[in-house]
C-alpha cells in the first residue's frame, strides 16, 4: 500500500520557543560582581587599590620633601647649624618640634582623602549596573 498523498496547500509557519530570562538579564551589582570575583569585580578592585596607592605614594612623597630633606638642609648649611633659639639649637627645634604640625597636617589630609575614597567607591558599589 502507497501513502495516501497530501494535499498541497500552505506550510505551517515555523515557531520559535524561548525562554521568557532570555534578552532580559538581571541588573547586576557592582558588589555581586566582586563577590563572584569576576573579570569586572577584579577590575574595579585594582582600580580602587591604584587609587590608594597614589595617595599614599603622594603623602610619602611630601613628607620625603619637606621633613626628609631638613637633615640634609642642617649639614650642608653651617650658619643654621650654628643658630640658637632660646638657648637651644635651631635644627634640634625644629627636628624636634617644628616637624610635628607638618606630619599632622599630612596625617589629616591622608585620612580625609583616603575616606573620600572610600565613600566614593563605596557609593559607586551600592548602584545597579545596567543589563549587559
Amino acid at each position: 500500500m502507497t501513502p495516501p498523498e497530501a494535499e498541497p496547500g500552505p506550510r505551517p509557519q515555523r515557531v520559535v520557543v524561548t525562554s521568557p530570562r532570555v534578552g532580559r538579564r538581571r541588573p547586576t551589582t557592582i558588589a555581586s560582581e566582586i563577590d563572584a570575583q569576576s573579570t569586572v569585580g577584579e577590575v574595579y578592585m585594582r582600580s580602587l587599590m591604584r587609587i590608594q596607592l597614589r595617595l599614599a605614594l603622594t603623602v610619602v612623597g611630601l613628607l620625603a620633601a619637606t621633613v626628609g630633606v631638613l637633615p640634609l638642609v642642617f649639614r650642608l648649611s653651617s650658619g643654621v647649624r650654628r643658630m640658637h633659639l632660646l638657648g637651644v639649637p635651631l635644627p634640634w627645634l625644629v627636628l624636634g618640634v617644628g616637624v610635628y604640625p607638618v606630619i599632622l597636617a599630612l596625617a589629616v589630609f591622608y585620612v580625609r582623602r583616603a575616606e573620600r575614597i572610600e565613600a566614593d567607591f563605596t557609593d559607586m558599589v551600592g548602584r545597579e549596573r545596567g543589563p549587559s
